[in-house]
């Protein structure tokens, strides 16, 4: 995962504009053919990785009308697409090139355990021409985002 990108330091909190008029833009692309439960596990994973990564995405906390806390959400919104595995692998390798873009995938070799330490040890066994990905998380400019995912249709 590129872990900054320089226009992080500067992006501009507009809490106030709908998702589509950002300057900048967040998609996680998913292998369709995932059974749900993957692919639901796959988006969490991947935004817990990216809200870490970059915690200037994350809204203020609210209050309801009840006085009940809720905790901040991404204002920029998180796209969620859906492609066949080889489309999903292309956009992370591309994306991987591109030094605006904040990069996080999951792997499938991360679902094929339930210990941390065997996942990292298992990716640095892997050489990286061989991983096949279950999903990838692009946020960056608007442009570069879309070129890579802009003809990608929704996961439903």
């Amino acid at each position: 995962m590129t872990m900054t990108a320089d226009w992080i330091d500067t992006l501009d909190r507009r809490t106030d504009l709908p998702t589509r008029r950002l300057p900048v833009k967040w998609v996680i692309v998913i292998d369709h053919d995932l059974p749900r439960g993957l692919q639901a596990n796959a988006a969490a994973c991947l935004a817990a990785s990216v809200g870490g990564a970059v915690p200037a995405i994350l809204g203020s906390a609210g209050t309801d009308a009840s006085g009940r806390a809720h905790a901040g959400l991404p204002w920029t919104g998180c796209t969620v697409l859906a492609a066949p595995a080889d489309v999903v692998r292309r956009v992370r390798n591309e994306a991987a090139g591109e030094a605006e873009l904040v990069v996080a995938d999951m792997a499938a070799i991360a679902q094929r355990t339930n210990v941390y330490d065997e996942y990292l040890a298992g990716l640095a066994r892997a050489d990286g021409e061989d991983l096949s990905y279950y999903a990838v998380s692009l946020l960056g400019p608007r442009q570069a985002v879309e070129r890579l995912t802009g003809k990608l249709p929704l996961l439903r």
